[in-house]
């Protein structure tokens, strides 16, 4: 081999080492981008990581804020309760399967025929009714509950007013043979009573739309206490009736409810 051909075998050399050294500089490139991708990309995660359990830790300290409140708005009222008032506002322990079995003990039969065509054809359904619309406005459920159960005699009617009104606590019914109201359906007759038992409670507005059509005519918050809806018990001589220790009739039938599921 002459010098002449080992140039040129050197230089072939050299282009194919020049080439490969590229092609070698560009694999380090891309894999120095891709490192720095993956880089950014677990940063990223692990941020969005950190944000959801922050925010699960403040939902956690949040929802213990809101029990704790709750818990101690139920030790307030049971305390007013064992002082001999019973607020018609405030949290209730009582429950659904405690009012179904309340009205079950009374050995009434239930209207399901009638009910069921304003969207209650079970008892269930219409002490689960109760206790939806009461806590929609912060009224204690038992409390209308059982109110509804002195005023219609267990669902069996007999005065004035007639099942298919689905008024359920005499509203509007001022005697003589007035009916009082009629509302149509069931829901919309519960909401209606416990809207009034929440005029005479406080002063505080409705949360849900008004459909009691006699709210107004109430002095607000001129009854807190169950035992103040009775005319002549009331200290300002307001209230939802006025017969003698109406109110009270309602507390003992309440506790009676209560003590049958203890």
């Amino acid at each position: 081999m002459n010098l002449e051909e080992i140039w040129k075998w050197l230089k072939g050399k050299r282009n194919t080492f020049f080439a490969e050294a590229a092609t070698a500089f560009v694999l380090i490139a891309v894999l120095g981008v891709a490192g720095i991708t993956a880089g950014r990309s677990g940063i990223a995660k692990a941020s969005e990581v950190e944000s959801v359990r922050a925010k699960a830790e403040a939902n956690k300290v949040e929802e213990q804020e809101q029990e704790n409140a709750e818990k101690k708005q139920e030790t307030q009222t049971e305390e007013v309760i064992a002082d001999g008032q019973y607020p018609i506002m405030g949290q209730s322990s009582v429950t659904t399967e405690q009012m179904v079995s309340y009205f079950q003990s009374s050995g009434k039969a239930y209207p399901a025929e009638s009910l069921a065509k304003g969207g209650a054809d079970s008892i269930e359904t219409f002490c689960r009714i109760y206790v939806e619309e009461a806590q929609a406005e912060g009224v204690r459920p038992e409390v209308a509950f059982v109110q509804t159960m002195k005023e219609t005699g267990f669902l069996q009617y007999g005065g004035d007013a007639s099942i298919e009104q689905f008024n359920f606590a005499g509203l509007g019914t001022t005697g003589g043979g007035v009916p009082g109201n009629s509302y149509p359906d069931v829901r919309t007759g519960v909401r209606a009573q416990i809207q009034h038992l929440k005029a005479y409670a406080t002063a505080d507005p409705l949360a849900q739309e008004c459909v009691d059509d006699r709210y107004e005519y109430v002095q607000k918050g001129s009854a807190p206490y169950v035992q103040w809806l009775g005319q002549k018990e009331n200290p300002q001589g307001a209230g939802w009736a006025t017969a003698e220790n109406y109110g009270y009739s309602i507390v003992e039938m309440i506790s009676h409810l209560k003590g049958k599921n203890s």
